[in-house]
């Protein structure tokens, strides 16, 4: 079976270590995990691994967090994989710092590249694993919140969660969506 896991982020140093790209920190612990390493193609740097008896062709997009529709349309057509076969990696600051879930579709919840991906696709009806970057901004400032970076103490924190989102990317593509809830979505 082959799977598409994309790690949402925005391109450049600049951005690098930001809440906003925790998918790209966790789909490059992901390809890294497997020996493996990304190579520039259309739309984004793209790596292929195996995991068993999973293909996965793991992307980050170079569109900017708020076009990542058209990364994700072209990689599922170029690549025929089928919607139920994408999984999405995402920030999500209505859950604590570190907290994760996977979930088999859902809203956009405010998310502009769930919100991109949603328009281009004309579904809700795909994969996503949300992790938690907190939110601890007052009124009217999120942009700026989701753009910081994490501090030296939320930082030290991170590899065990990445580690763990890592292993929820690989149970789903092995063993499926719904087992994955069951086995990750309590911790």
């Amino acid at each position: 079976m082959k799977y598409l896991v994309v790690g949402l982020g925005n391109i450049g140093t600049d951005y690098w270590g930001t809440r906003h790209n925790i998918g790209f920190r966790i789909v490059n612990e992901l390809v890294d995990s497997a020996d493996a390493a990304f190579s520039e193609e259309r739309y984004g740097a793209t790596a292929r691994i195996r995991i068993k008896n999973a293909d996965l062709v793991v992307v980050k997009p170079n569109t900017f967090m708020n076009l990542s529709g058209n990364a994700v349309r072209y990689r599922l057509q170029k690549e025929n994989v089928p919607v139920s076969q994408l999984l999405i990696v995402v920030d999500d600051f209505s859950l604590s710092l570190g907290s994760l879930r996977i979930k088999p579709k859902g809203s956009h919840a405010g998310h502009n590249g769930l919100r991109h991906i949603q328009e281009v696709l004309g579904t809700s009806e795909y994969a996503r694993l949300r992790f938690g970057i907190g939110d601890d901004f007052s009124r009217e400032r999120q942009i700026d919140f989701v753009l910081s970076k994490f501090t030296d103490e939320e930082t030290e924190k991170l590899p065990e969660r990445v580690q763990q989102a890592v292993e929820m990317i690989k149970s789903f593509c092995l063993a499926g969506i719904d087992v994955t809830m069951n086995l990750f979505n309590h911790k």
